[in-house]
């Protein structure tokens, strides 16, 4: 992969977990109905939750796209989010932590 795809698909990245965020962090604009936990997007250190036994929830994951770290986003935007491994999920990813 080129240094200009793989910076393309980070920068894309980032703008889906900040727009994600933003509606996460924006009171009253999006309700808890209309979000959806998806695996395996967060950066290290800022998960919403889940990131396994012995955490204390967010902001626990040790690595970029830890598989069992979720961060709430938009519902139905979750799969659509791409990262270096693969796209968002709904449930766990088997990826090393």
């Amino acid at each position: 992969m080129s240094i200009t795809k793989s910076h393309t698909k980070s920068l894309a990245l980032a703008g889906s977990v900040a727009i994600a965020l933003s509606f996460a962090a924006a009171p009253g604009a999006v309700h808890a109905d209309e979000m959806d936990k998806c695996y395996g997007i967060s950066l290290a250190g800022e998960n919403d939750c889940a990131a396994g036994p012995g955490t204390t929830c967010a902001g626990t994951s040790t690595v970029d796209y830890q598989g069992n770290a979720w961060t709430l986003v938009p519902a139905g935007t979750c799969e659509d989010i791409d990262t270096p491994y693969g796209p968002g999920s709904l449930t766990e990813i088997d990826r090393p932590a």
